[in-house]
């Protein structure tokens, strides 16, 4: 081939080569296929975000059991409570034996109880001691969190709540920042009977000042000593000092009490409880202390009547900019300043939603509604959020029977399946399991939530909030957890999901379809032919020019 052809075919398989190029020239973006390509993990594995959805720590709890003469039902839930603090809530510190005491966190004065003053087998005379206990705020000693308490995996905002008066470490050990169990969320439910003459003092340990208003209970307005007795904002318990509010209550009924101190601020810190009166009767020996709400394993004698299980459920929420406040700084005067100038509550929202303390899937672990076929439980309900709850159980219809502790006769009470529940308001349920199509669809693993649709979500996750199971027992392991449930127990137990660095559906067969986007892997093939295509282009020109150049110089 002479010379004059071999550059004529140079010249035409340049541009070739060049539109071969442009054709396969990787892009900053590739179209997708019908079914989208396999996901690839743009983060390091972190085992340490997977949670064991049980713990198991203590299964010895969950028996029925007598201790000091007080017969405590079984608990069939993953995480239930200390008997040992159930026996000197209901007989008080001072009527239990050292034994028990030293198994709970309880000082030897946080509750006492004396003085049978109507003979009827119960004492009438109870003095309930309180403090202010401060969770998951920041550590003077380092960049840490301390008494740290968890409402979902991984999540941590700031609480204040109120709590017995406690003893030892408010640590559960010397190796650990996690709150020990008396000090958590919700402040404890209190029971007293009626009739009663109850003394509470608050103790303030924090360092802001606070008090305790009785919402809806039968108090007079000053003490018999003239002193304040409603808990106002204008009487407020500063730092290290303490008072006592007296009560004798004539009312029976589900009520309320709360900080009113800076209300909007405290109250949705955590500073709120839902306080129970019970009905005077014979013997009746109350479970004062409800740490944490949910089932009363010891419920009054009124109840045990009428009810087969009695629990209490507590609904709250957490504006995170609010909660954050106390993560920031160690000052008192900064806090002060953040909180109640700074801070705009007409600006804020709630992010975290939580039943009894937790938001799902630990409201699975200690929120449970555990029940079995022909039963009548008794549901206490409070709502100490901002907005509405509207409480839906699935599968089953509750009926009313009193409104703010205000017993409605038979003709006025109703049946529904959605409560709607203002902020601070009370409900008492009768929720019968009759399998008859109206008070139950039969046996199951059946939801309830709150139905406005930010209440089944963390910090917009779902699922989250105040999502629980209404479980009937043949349907829970041995720990308590829901059957069937496996997959999404799995995927939810994990902090990287509410982090938000997970997708929601990121594991089994749907995964390709509908986990991360991520990193499609590179289509090697068309780099190939690009590269190839391009580098002969450019050596042919390179070859071109450098033949030009030396017919130049020849």
């Amino acid at each position: 081939m002479s010379k004059r052809y071999l550059l004529l075919l140079i010249l035409l398989a340049i541009p070739v080569l060049a539109a071969v190029a442009v054709y396969f020239a990787p892009t900053s973006s590739q179209k997708a296929d019908i079914t989208p390509p396999a996901t690839v993990f743009n983060r390091s594995a972190e085992t340490v975000a997977v949670e064991k959805p049980c713990s198991n720590e203590h299964p010895e709890w969950r028996q029925a059991q007598v201790i000091d003469g007080v017969e405590i039902n079984e608990a069939p839930s993953c995480e239930p409570d200390n008997p040992y603090d159930i026996a000197a809530a209901v007989k008080g510190t001072n009527n239990v034996s050292m034994q028990t005491l030293m198994q709970t966190h309880l000082a030897q004065d946080a509750l006492t109880m004396t003085d049978d003053v109507d003979g009827d087998g119960d004492p009438d005379i109870i003095r309930i001691k309180l403090e202010v206990v401060e969770l998951n705020g920041a550590s003077p000693d380092g960049d840490f969190l301390i008494n740290t308490y968890d409402i979902a995996p991984g999540i941590q905002p700031g609480l204040w709540v109120f709590a017995p008066k406690s003893s030892g470490m408010a640590l559960k050990n010397f190796n650990s920042l996690v709150a020990n169990p008396l000090l958590r969320a919700p402040s404890p439910v209190i029971r007293v009977e009626q009739g009663d003459k109850v003394y509470i003092t608050l103790e303030n340990t924090h360092y802001l000042p606070h008090t305790i208003h009785l919402h809806g209970v039968d108090h007079s307005w000053v003490t018999a000593a003239g002193d304040d007795n409603d808990g106002m904002e204008e009487h407020p318990v500063f730092p290290g000092k303490s008072h006592t509010y007296e009560i004798q209550p004539r009312h029976a009924g589900t009520m309320f009490y709360h900080c009113h101190v800076q209300t909007a601020q405290h109250y949705m810190m955590g500073l709120n409880g839902m306080f129970i009166v019970e009905e005077n009767q014979p013997n009746n020996w109350v479970q004062t202390f409800n740490i944490g709400a949910g089932q009363v394993r010891h419920p009054a004698v009124a109840v045990q009547k009428s009810y087969s299980k009695e629990y209490d459920l507590y609904y709250q929420s957490v504006d995170k900019k609010l909660a954050q406040i106390i993560q920031g700084a160690n000052d008192p005067r900064l806090i002060a300043h953040r909180m109640s100038r700074e801070y705009n509550m007409t600006e804020s929202f709630e992010n975290y939603f939580m039943l009894n303390g937790h938001s799902f899937p630990y409201t699975l672990r200690d929120a449970v509604v555990v029940a079995n076929g022909n039963e009548d439980i008794k549901l206490h309900v409070a709502n100490a959020q901002r907005s509405l709850v509207a409480l839906h159980i699935h599968g089953h219809k509750a009926t009313i029977t009193a409104y703010d502790g205000v017993e409605q006769p038979a003709a006025a009470q109703i049946t529904r399946d959605v409560f709607d529940i203002a902020p601070a308001q009370r409900l008492d349920l009768r929720l019968r399991t009759q399998n008859n199509g109206l008070d139950s669809y039969g046996p199951g693993l059946w939801m309830f939530h709150d139905h406005v649709p930010t209440g089944t979500t963390t910090d917009g996750m779902e699922p989250g909030g105040n999502m629980a199971i209404l479980a009937y027992k043949p349907l829970l392991d041995e720990q308590g957890m829901p059957l069937m449930h496996d997959a999404l127990l799995d995927q939810v137990f994990n902090k990287d999901y509410y982090a938000k660095k997970q997708a929601v559906w990121a594991e089994g067969d749907f995964a390709p379809l509908l986990g991360e986007a991520g990193l499609i892997a590179p289509d090697y093939v068309r780099i190939i032919i690009f590269s190839l295509a391009a580098g002969l282009a450019i050596g042919l020109i390179i070859v071109m020019a450098l033949v030009y150049k030396r017919k130049q110089k020849l």
